[in-house]
């Protein structure tokens, strides 16, 4: 009879104040991804040698510290958040160098004092790609409306800097993009058909 009272007065309470156990065990991890970024940022900030590489962390680093401020306020609310999920703009241009060059092997680091622009970069975009696995996984699962919409307005945000980063270690050779020989590469692209409209069944 306990238990039939508890799940009574949870389904009574208002949509925006319930959440469900799983949602809250993934914010919990995708906020723990936003977190750990976060406090990366001023580990590698005084090793960054590049003033462009400098400008793009601080624009981000200042917009994730707001998304978080927002996820957290929705969170201890149930509430729309103070200030609403803001619209991320990269600066770098939209064009990838295809093709690779001849680089020596990598090793991973053994000191502080061997983290260069290649390596920062590297990271961040490792982290960025962390928190967009996490943050749709919570989207796709969470029952609060407020909460779910908030973790599904951000990806695209968080997607944005992830490519901003890649565009701007592939502008720099950290981040090389092979391309497939002309008639493979074709035959790829080639390789489906658009649906019908006779063969679409109702």
């Amino acid at each position: 009879m306990l238990d039939q009272n508890k799940q009574q007065q949870s389904s009574n309470m208002p949509n925006q104040q319930a959440f469900g156990g799983h949602e809250l065990f993934d914010t919990h991890e995708a906020v723990g991804a936003l977190v750990g970024t976060l406090e990366h940022f001023p580990i590698y900030g005084p090793h960054v040698q590049d003033t462009e590489l400098n400008t793009i962390m601080q624009r981000q680093q200042n917009f994730l510290s707001q998304m978080y401020n927002t996820i957290v306020d929705t969170l201890t609310s149930g509430q729309d958040p103070s200030i609403e999920t803001q619209v991320y703009k990269m600066e770098e241009n939209n064009q990838s160098v295809y093709g690779m060059s001849p680089s020596s092997p990598k090793t991973p680091i053994q000191s502080v004092q061997e983290l260069n622009d290649e390596c920062i970069s590297s990271a961040i975009l490792g982290h960025l790609k962390g928190i967009a696995t996490h943050f749709t996984t919570t989207a796709l699962e969470a029952t609060n409306p407020v909460l779910r919409r908030v973790f599904a307005d951000s990806i695209p945000n968080v997607i944005e800097m992830a490519y901003e980063m890649y565009l701007y270690q592939n502008k720099h050779q950290y981040y090389q993009v092979p391309q497939l020989q002309q008639q493979d590469m074709q035959a790829l692209r080639q390789s489906y058909a658009p649906i019908m409209k006779g063969n679409i069944s109702h």
